[in-house]
This record gives structure tokens, sequence and C-alpha cells, in this order.
């Protein structure tokens, strides 16, 4: 499993824990929602600042975003 899917998992896992919709965390991480969206689904590869909006908007670091829940 590389990195995209990873992340993938996470926020699919953050965004269903907190009953949020992918509109509510495109908004909260400052990005559109097309560009979450496309995080989301493993599509593009994130950015090192990419990563520090996601972090910041769910209040985990970035080694929990990318690392396998177990």
């Amino acid at each position: 499993m590389d990195s995209r899917e990873i992340l993938s998992q996470n926020l699919v896992r953050y965004r269903s824990e907190h009953d949020l919709s992918q509109e509510d965390m495109a908004w909260e991480s400052h990005m559109s929602v097309r560009g979450y969206a496309q995080i989301e689904r493993g599509e593009v590869q994130t950015s090192l600042r990419m990563l520090d909006k996601l972090s910041r908007s769910t209040g985990l670091s970035v080694t929990e975003l990318l690392t396998p829940h177990k």
C-alpha cells in the first residue's frame, strides 16, 4: 500500500468518525472540493503544503495521516 492509499483511508475514516462531508473537509482544509476529493480517492500525490493543511484541519499529525490504521 502506498502513501496515497494510506492517506485516503485515513481521511475517509476521519470523515466517517466525525460525520463530515467532503465539502466540510475541503472547507476546513482551505482547498477546493474537487482537490480534496482527488486526494481522498488517491488520484494525486499530495504536497507537503497540502499535508500540512490536512493535518491542521483534522488535528492529526502528518505521521498519523500517513500511518496505516491497525
